[in-house]
């Protein structure tokens, strides 16, 4: 009997523990712009909504167009950035605060802003 008791408690801890170390989403929902789709998933993205809320670059210059941007970001997630946003598309994003996800890309430059954001593409 007492090793039944073990067993459900075990099982018990073990189900709950499932969620542990996982972070959730950002709730808040933003709009933004793919600016720029640089070589090597160098992607540049201008935020459309209140920029306050979020670590971003207030003002940017691409250095190859010379181009200049306000509340912009560099993609900090370029992996898991959805293919079929082009240049110049509005789409809506969650900022993601799980773990990290590494992926390999190629090493070729192409300027963006300094400071990056990990996003999540939503509908809208």
């Amino acid at each position: 009997m007492k090793l039944f008791f073990l067993l459900i408690a075990m099982c018990t801890l073990l189900l709950s523990a499932t969620d542990c170390g996982k972070k959730t989403s950002h709730a808040t929902k933003y709009r933004a712009r793919l600016e720029t789709k640089g070589i090597c998933l160098n992607y540049t993205i201008r935020l459309l909504d209140d920029a306050d809320s979020l670590d971003i670059n207030k003002n940017w210059t691409d250095e190859v167009t010379h181009k200049s941007y306000t509340n912009v970001f560099a993609l900090g997630n370029p992996c898991s950035f959805p293919a079929a946003i082009k240049e110049g598309e509005e789409f809506y994003f969650t900022v993601d605060t799980t773990v990290d996800r590494d992926c390999a890309i190629c090493m070729a430059y192409y300027p963006k802003p300094s400071k990056s954001l990990i996003i999540k593409v939503v509908d809208k």
